[in-house]
């Protein structure tokens, strides 16, 4: 198999341009070129009026060995690396012992996928409910104003990443392409299969919805345990050993290899760890809002005259400022076509996120509009204090939403002038259950109000129209990453002080995203299938 990187062909291209292309980049006959597929296609919108398209290509030729030496010079010609995945190890039939998964998002669905592949067997306990259930639950704090606070946009089957864009693409190393391992299991669940190829990939979350349902089936066909509303009050450690689990019912499960795959919103979880001696640091995070543009007004100012065109879909942005204070101020979880949802997990408190579905056709693009901040400068009060921040800003968000559930809000151009919102104007927020207009300043510290009023106009000028005055800005994005990371062994993927431990995905601190934390599970996957067997870890 050989792989041509950097092919480049115009935007409109007929189909039969692409295979002209490969022939004529090898310089070999039409008959010789045998089959060919396209790996990963992306787009070059540098220019934004000439925008082309650009491809790695994998194909099979005659002469194959004759080809590659001809074009050995050529660093866009090379042999296709092999990206199959390749189980580390598989459950002897004497094991007894059954590992156990905490948390059903993306990184433990996918430990508890590749363990009980492995044959291992996983029972994994989510204190949420099954995906249905849950989005039931959901759209009846969006629209009822009515929260569970054990099913929502945070807790439940599919984790966080369920009611986001369904992102799959992340900037951590792959070198054993294990990305690709879960972006082919999701296709497998029933997922679009140009996921497997198209640049920044998506999903959506009505879509990931049955992904999400077919890959617990298969885990169940392979012997695994999926258990919902199952939430860990406790955790037995003797020794330096984890030996057992408590659940809220009351039932101890003894468990000696745990995954401990919790969310970005597990605190109470985070408090109880740290009460039983397990390592947890505080980490940096961002605060900040959701800003809101109709997604045309992005579309033409990313792609000119092609807004709109099929293999481009809606445009999206990232986005970055380094304030003159010191701050970095950012674009975040950028939803094109999308919504802002309410995504608070705890009574009493307001929190936003965002959301797309697959097509990406509601009327409005939005992103969160965050500040970076640090355990060293913002919250210095031990290694849960990042978390009693976020509690006490969502907490002031709820009261300036009018204790309902609704969101403070304020237009753009009357937060750049410091003065408070009264009325809308052409763009109208979505977030559900709805926004109350003010003044967002007192909702952050002086020093992030102060790099974001300096940050988006510099942001105007890089995508025209986006400090426009009539943009909504919502409050509070309060949950871009977990504040706390639980440190583990970088060989053996365990907790620093507590073996049988293995922390991992978003809440630990090791993952960013869905693909991310789908990798991340694959990794602990692998580390404990490692320490069950005697075998040493591949991670």
């Amino acid at each position: 198999m050989i792989r041509i990187t950097g092919l480049v062909l115009p935007l409109d291209h007929p189909p039969e341009a692409l295979r002209r292309a490969v022939i004529s980049r090898l310089g070999i006959a039409d008959a010789d070129l045998l089959s060919h597929s396209v790996f990963k296609r992306s787009h070059d919108a540098r220019q934004r009026d000439r925008i082309h398209l650009v491809y790695i290509v994998d194909l099979e030729v005659r002469d194959e060995a004759g080809v590659l030496e001809r074009l050995r010079h050529d660093r866009e010609v090379g042999p296709a690396p092999d990206t199959r995945y390749r189980f580390v190890a598989r459950a002897p039939d004497s094991l007894a012992e059954r590992p156990v998964v905490i948390g059903f998002g993306p990184c433990g669905l996918f430990a508890a996928l590749v363990l009980a592949q492995m044959g291992f067997r996983p029972i994994v306990l989510e204190r949420g409910r099954e995906v249905r259930r849950r989005t039931r639950d959901t759209w009846g704090l969006w629209r009822k104003h009515t929260l569970t606070p054990e099913s929502n946009v945070q807790f439940g089957e599919g984790g966080a990443g369920l009611f986001s864009d369904g992102k799959l693409y992340s900037q951590v190393r792959d070198p054993k392409f294990y990305g690709r391992k879960v972006l082919e299991e999701f296709v497998q669940a029933g997922a679009p299969p140009e996921i497997l190829y198209v640049n920044r990939p998506h999903i959506g979350t009505f879509r990931l919805t049955g992904v999400v349902t077919a890959m617990r089936e298969q885990i169940l066909a392979l012997g695994g345990e999926v258990r919902f509303e199952s939430k860990v009050v406790d955790v037995g450690i003797e020794g330096g050993q984890l030996q057992a689990l408590t659940l809220e019912d009351g039932e101890v499960l003894p468990a000696r290899h745990v995954v401990l795959a919790l969310g970005h919103s597990a605190r109470d979880t985070f408090r109880m760890l740290h009460q039983r001696g397990v390592h947890i640091e505080a980490k940096p995070f961002a605060l900040g809002f959701r800003i809101e543009h109709p997604q045309s007004m992005i579309d033409r100012a990313r792609f000119g005259r092609h807004a709109g065109h099929p293999a481009l879909g809606a445009a999206d942005y990232k986005l970055v400022h380094h304030a003159r204070n010191g701050r970095a101020v950012y674009s975040f979880c950028m939803c094109p076509g999308g919504t802002v949802v309410a995504a608070t997990s705890e009574t009493g408190r307001v929190v936003t996120n965002g959301m797309s579905q697959y097509s990406r056709n509601e009327r409005n693009a939005n992103a969160g509009m965050v500040v970076g901040i640090s355990p060293e400068r913002d919250f210095p009060d031990g290694p849960l204090a990042g978390i009693a921040l976020q509690e006490k800003l969502e907490s002031l968000a709820f009261e300036l939403g009018g204790r309902d559930y609704s969101a403070p809000g304020q237009l753009v151009g009357d937060f750049l002038k410091d003065r408070p919102s009264t009325a809308f104007g052409e763009v109208l927020p979505s977030y559900q259950p709805g926004v109350r207009l003010g003044d967002l300043s007192t909702l952050l510290s002086a020093e992030a109000i102060e790099a974001l009023r300096e940050a988006l106009p510099v942001f105007g000028r890089k995508i025209r129209g986006f400090d426009r005055e009539d943009a909504v800005l919502t409050g509070i994005e309060s949950r871009t990453s977990s504040p706390v990371r639980i440190p583990r062994d970088p060989d053996g993927l365990e907790s620093l002080n507590v073996r049988g431990l293995f922390p991992g995905g978003e809440g630990a601190g090791y993952a960013g995203g869905i693909l991310s934390a789908g990798i991340d599970g694959i990794l602990l996957a692998e580390a404990v299938a490692s320490s069950l067997t005697g075998r040493a870890c591949a991670a």
